[in-house]
């Protein structure tokens, strides 16, 4: 299905064509028409769906299309997400489709200067078309007492499973108390977990549902895995990185922010050329960060989960999951932030003895055994393996053997190299 197909305005049309999109995605073809017809909307699909334009290019049309039967002033929508990476990602969105517009926008994020809060404060108060921010930056103005949601149509809450594991219910709470009760809401999720379907009942009305299965990763993502012992993992980092010079671009993703910090100061100690982002840093130094990640300023970017929903930089040559993703969707994430634009892209991850179950479970929902990497003979022996008994195999120090049905048959460090 086109954009022609779901009748979007002309100026929207163009903005389409200008950043070169042409088909829509599944997310897209099934949400555009309902939210078009008004609809509150509960939507399951993943990021790099395509979901952000699922919401925006309706939301956009509405408020194009109507601009003459409104009075001027006031918020039309209103559009909240967990992080500043992505009201960052979604206000750069809004840029493109938008350009052909007179629709106006504006971010709100934390770590804003003065003349930031001012021009946030003037939108809040006189009136802007679409708001994109975080819950705390938005409840700081909101506290202030001159924000007017009175002409607000369209609430959405975007990645909504991550703000309530972030602790944002009380917040998101909180916000709607200010809004009219007569609006369009959108809840978009990657997952849909028992506290999503209690938010839904607690703020939307009478909802469609659209729910996409989770994406397997894309074919052109070489994925491998090495069993480690917890300490055997900053070493085997180390020598992955050295021997694989080839590898220009490197996210290295841990669950924890003081992993992140530790990490990042170890392989700079060990030469690497390497930054780590996380959430204790200022706005402006993960911005710096980013950018010059982009720009290929630096090697290696260190960082926790908060970067694989909310980065979108091209050529990532290769993810290091330092431990275990606990869910699937963190995974499928995670990975795919290489191999972008049909380029081909490698994914390792670290299995530490006592994430082997969650392991077997990323495993099962891809449909495959992920090939296993033997250690290099100076890190040590591998842990042994604790798998179910249909899948237990014996021998050479708890290993698998190094070639199976289903397996590539790679050898450690057999990695294709990339042309310069």
């Amino acid at each position: 299905m086109t954009f022609t197909d779901l009748a979007l305005h002309s100026e929207l049309l163009q903005g389409l064509e200008a950043i070169g999109f042409k088909e829509a995605t599944p997310i897209q073809a099934e949400a555009i028409p309902v939210v078009l017809a008004k609809h509150d909307l509960v939507a399951c699909a993943q990021t790099g769906t395509g979901k952000t334009a699922a919401f925006l290019l309706p939301i956009l049309h509405k408020i194009v299309t109507g601009r003459d039967q409104r009075p001027q002033g006031g918020i039309n929508t209103l559009i909240i997400v967990p992080t500043r990476e992505l009201v960052i990602q979604i206000d750069q969105m809004l840029e493109g489709l938008s350009y052909f517009t007179p629709v106006s926008t504006i971010a709100m994020y934390g770590g804003s200067d003065s003349a930031s809060f001012s021009q946030q404060k003037k939108a809040l108060s006189e009136g802007v078309d679409i708001v994109v921010a975080t819950p705390g930056k938005l409840i700081s103005h909101l506290n202030l007492g001159y924000a007017r949601f009175d002409t607000l149509e369209h609430l959405v809450l975007d990645e909504a499973d991550k703000m309530l594991d972030m602790g944002f219910y009380e917040d998101i709470v909180r916000i709607i108390s200010f809004l009219p009760k007569n609006r369009q809401t959108l809840l978009f999720s990657a997952t849909m977990p028992p506290k999503i379907r209690t938010l839904a009942n607690e703020i939307l009305q009478t909802p469609q549902e659209i729910s996409l299965a989770i994406a397997k990763p894309a074919e052109s993502i070489t994925q491998a895995s090495y069993w480690v012992y917890d300490q055997q993992k900053t070493p085997l980092l180390h020598h992955i990185l050295r021997v694989h010079e080839h590898f220009k671009a490197v996210i290295v993703f841990s669950k924890r922010k003081e992993q992140v910090k530790a990490l990042a100061s170890a392989l700079a100690n060990l030469g690497h050329s390497v930054r780590g982002i996380q959430s204790d840093l200022e706005q402006s130094e993960r911005e710096d960060i980013i950018r010059e990640f982009k720009n290929k300023q630096f090697r290696v970017l260190v960082g926790t989960d908060i970067i694989a929903r909310g980065l979108d930089v091209q050529g990532i040559d290769l993810v290091i999951n330092y431990e275990v993703p606990t869910n699937i969707d963190d995974y499928v994430h995670r990975v795919g932030r290489t191999a972008r634009a049909e380029s081909e892209g490698y994914a390792f991850t670290f299995v530490g003895e006592r994430e082997q179950q969650d392991f077997y479970a990323i495993e099962a929902f891809l449909g495959k055994e992920i090939t296993r990497f033997d250690l290099p003979e100076y890190i040590g022996e591998a842990p042994p393996v604790q798998a179910p008994g249909e899948r237990r195999r014996g021998g050479n120090k708890g290993h698998f053997k190094k070639k199976r049905s289903g397996s590539n048959g790679k050898k450690p460090g057999n990695y294709p190299r990339k042309s310069s």
